[in-house]
């Protein structure tokens, strides 16, 4: 059973930073795909930074480019979502999502494209 359990979400002023991670089981990141999605209170889930390791391209939602970045500890099978800069509108709950599948740029930002969803982590920014 594959599971993705996240971690590091809080409290955090404006301007200031955390860095989520999304330790999984059950999940090998050998070929794969690793997606952050957030969904603000009231709003649809929408995906924020995206990573495919088959093409080794990266998408950002235009909101957190600059400001926000992906990575991953193979070994560890735990991927990170650093955030700097945090505004109030990054207040979400924040959700990683994997999937086996090698995605495209195009697509790599869309919630249907993966098979497997973490718990979500609440991030409030607000001072």
């Amino acid at each position: 059973e594959v599971q993705l359990v996240e971690s590091g979400g809080g409290l955090v002023q404006p301007g200031g930073s955390l860095r989520l991670s999304c330790a999984a089981s059950g999940f090998t990141f050998d070929d794969y795909a690793i997606g952050w999605f957030r969904q603000p209170p009231g709003m649809e889930r929408e995906g924020v930074v995206c990573f495919s390791s088959g093409s080794g391209d990266t998408y950002y939602s235009d909101s957190v480019k600059g400001r926000f970045t992906i990575s991953t500890d193979n070994a560890k099978d735990t991927a990170f979502l650093q955030m700097n800069s945090l505004k109030p509108e990054d207040t979400a709950v924040y959700f990683c999502a994997a999937t086996s599948r090698n995605l495209i740029l195009s697509t790599m930002g869309l919630m249907g494209e993966y098979n497997y969803w973490g718990q979500g982590t609440q991030v409030t920014v607000s001072s």
